[in-house]
């Protein structure tokens, strides 16, 4: 037996399955499961990655550390958690390292769930320059849909790249990169230090917001402006209306005292 097989075996245990199902996500027979976790053959680097995500856990974890050991399994477990916070930014720059601004078009959007970490993918993506956008990393993401109105599907959001999630500030407006929903716009409520969530909500009332996990956002990239070639149109529904006489009745108050 090696830490392989014993890990495979434990964790399979952990999680409930049987060889069948396991053998099964993994696409794999179920004997030759049963060889890997009595140690007479060892997985290849494919069905190792295949392992790693059925079962939770890092291909390193899986072949160096004795995951039956509560505590090392604690160890290695923190070890990941880590591993996962660290995130990867990938810069394009001209021959004078000054950086330029990506642009994400929508039918670029899938891939991009892939590339935002590669230099090279980054590096194919339209680029340009915003000579007033100086003091930190930019990326540009055209949004579609209608869930944000009155920005409309095809504006282009230009973000600037938020490193430090805690500070994320309530009901302002952030291009989110997620595992599960793709790149989204959205009006972010921060909850993370009460639920370890963030509460995601879009303008147009008709969408509901919806809670998202940190583990699930890939990047974060705060609104900063925009670019399209239809202008807002102006907001006078009977909220707005009446939301500016209470404005104004508040500065009349404040002009008599």
């Amino acid at each position: 037996m090696t830490l392989i097989s014993d890990n495979i075996k434990h964790l399979r245990k952990q999680k409930g399955f049987t060889q069948e199902q396991l053998a099964e996500k993994v696409g794999i027979k179920r004997s030759l499961l049963g060889a890997y976790e009595e140690g007479r053959a060892e997985p290849g680097l494919y069905n190792l990655i295949m392992f790693s995500k059925i079962l939770e856990v890092s291909v390193d974890a899986l072949i160096s550390g004795d995951l039956k050991d509560p505590e090392s399994y604690k160890q290695v477990m923190q070890k990941d958690i880590e591993a996962k916070k660290l995130r990867v930014l990938s810069i394009t720059v001209d021959k004078n390292d000054n950086e330029s601004v990506p642009m994400v078009p929508q039918k670029a959007a899938a891939g991009y769930l892939n590339g935002y970490a590669d230099p090279e993918y980054i590096g194919d993506l339209p680029n340009f320059y915003l000579p007033n956008f100086k003091n930190g990393t930019f990326r540009a993401f055209e949004i579609s849909g209608d869930s944000m109105l009155p920005l409309v599907s095809g504006t282009i959001i230009i973000g600037q790249y938020v490193d430090n999630w805690n500070y994320v500030k309530d009901d302002q407006t952030y291009i989110v990169v997620t595992s599960k929903e793709g790149i989204v716009y959205k009006r972010v409520t921060n909850h993370l230090k009460t639920r370890e969530v963030f509460l995601l909500s879009s303008d147009n009332p008709v969408y509901s917001p919806y809670e998202v996990h940190p583990d699930d956002i890939l990047e974060v990239w705060e609104a900063k402006a925009f670019i399209s070639t239809e202008f807002p149109k102006p907001d006078m529904s009977i909220e707005k209306l009446a939301h500016m006489v209470v404005n104004m009745k508040e500065e009349l108050k404040n002009l008599k005292k």
